[in-house]
């Protein structure tokens, strides 16, 4: 009504957005049956896409089975799942083939990556020889998780750190890759350190 002194409603505030969480690419590497889609299936919030195969007698010449002779499949191409990390951070989640006739794949599935764990298994630490090498040429961040099958740790970190002939930076964390807390707090040194480097390279 004309000289109405009746003031005019303020719009209704509007929440602010909330930012979308910072996404974060990590492999999940290592031998032929390290337990590499057992650590991903642990820990993923969502049910992990799996790919893999039956183990048949067509693959008993070119398939190492010593030490993982109750080994029933294996992984083809990838294995994928998902972790939150607080409200901030999304860790996707990509397991590597293990065994050599598929290690072409890594090449491809390391692009984009910002680091990796890589999974030892101390029955066989071999067979994590080749997974340390190609991130250590490639420069891409990693940490080492040892897997202690039926939660057993027969050995030291230091031991297996100097077995392994890592440098003093690389850090050997002992976990079991069946357990979700376990897996997830390897995930948690990794990002701790990749964030650690990032803040050092800030500075210098």
């Amino acid at each position: 009504m004309a000289g109405s002194d009746r003031a005019t409603p303020a719009p209704a505030a509007t929440a602010p957005a909330a930012a979308a969480p910072d996404a974060v690419k990590i492999l999940i590497a290592g031998g032929f049956g390290v337990g590499k889609t057992t650590m991903v299936g642990s820990v993923s919030e969502i049910a992990p896409l799996r790919t893999e195969e039956p183990l048949t007698a067509a693959g008993l010449d070119v398939d190492d089975l010593a030490g993982i002779e109750e080994k029933r499949a294996t992984t083809v191409a990838l294995d994928f799942g998902r972790i939150t990390i607080g409200r901030e951070l999304v860790l996707y989640l990509f397991g590597t083939p293990g065994q050599q006739r598929f290690w072409f794949m890594w090449n491809d599935l390391s692009i984009g990556a910002l680091g990796a764990v890589v999974l030892v298994d101390v029955r066989r630490p071999e067979s994590s020889f080749a997974a340390i090498d190609f991130f250590e040429r490639r420069g891409i961040p990693f940490v080492v998780g040892v897997n202690g099958f039926h939660g057993r740790h027969p050995y030291p970190a230091d031991e297996i750190r100097e077995a392994l002939a890592l440098p003093p930076h690389v850090q050997v964390l002992l976990c079991d890759a069946r357990e979700r807390a376990s897996s997830r707090d390897v995930l948690i040194a990794l990002i701790d350190q990749l964030i650690d480097a990032a803040a050092g390279a800030a500075a210098s």
